[in-house]
């Protein structure tokens, strides 16, 4: 079973945390001819996969469903990192499931979905919440980051369990890149978290 980050080009709250997370050590390329046929790039770090694209990071439907077309491989959940938008513009790193079971038949979804769909919450919502607090107050980015978790309002398509990783909430934020590198840090997981963390400590150190 394998988990997988999806990041666009076209956001930077997205594509910084994803050249945050592809620094760290272990990644490779990984073949998915049919995918990359869509302009879709790969890569893989033990039961990560990493998915990169060009279109708006709600646009890309089914992409567990189409990774295990593509490779075999069973998908367990759908991490996203997007940008965070609010009327208040206040800085924030935000965790929120996706869906738009609000909607009716005929609506049209402003932001992708399908009407009256959810995806499945991913049960890590809660933990990495936490350690979404744990390590911005590490990174000093508390209190001028809010932490939060926002409620379901939008797409993309997916069946296996998903949430989103989001900065908030203007431009200047969204290039944050110790904001990046938090984000980054909690896709991976708290075992993966610490242990770069104090790799990186003691190779300072040294």
């Amino acid at each position: 079973m394998v988990t997988i980050v999806v990041a666009t080009t076209s956001d930077p709250a997205s594509i910084n945390p994803a050249y945050a997370l592809l620094t760290m050590p272990g990644w490779l390329p990984v073949p998915a001819p049919s995918l990359l046929q869509q302009g879709i790039k790969s890569f893989a770090n033990k039961n990560v996969r990493f998915l990169q694209h060009d279109k708006g990071i709600v646009e890309e439907d089914y992409l567990d469903s189409r990774w295990e077309e593509a490779t075999g491989e069973a998908v367990n959940e759908v991490i996203f990192f997007s940008k965070h938008t609010a009327v208040s513009n206040r800085p924030a790193l935000t965790v929120h499931p996706i869906g738009v079971p609000h909607l009716r038949e005929g609506d049209v979804p402003p932001q992708g979905g399908r009407p009256g769909w959810a995806a499945p919450p991913d049960p890590r919502i809660g933990p990495w919440l936490r350690l979404l607090k744990k390590l911005a107050q590490s990174h000093n980015l508390v209190p001028e980051f809010e932490i939060t978790l926002e409620g379901t309002h939008h797409g993309p398509i997916t069946t296996k369990p998903t949430m989103f990783l989001e900065i908030g909430s203007t431009d200047e934020y969204w290039k944050r890149q110790d904001a990046a590198k938090v984000i980054a840090l909690v896709s991976l997981g708290r075992t993966w978290a610490r242990r770069w963390c104090c790799s990186r400590k003691l190779g300072q150190g040294g």
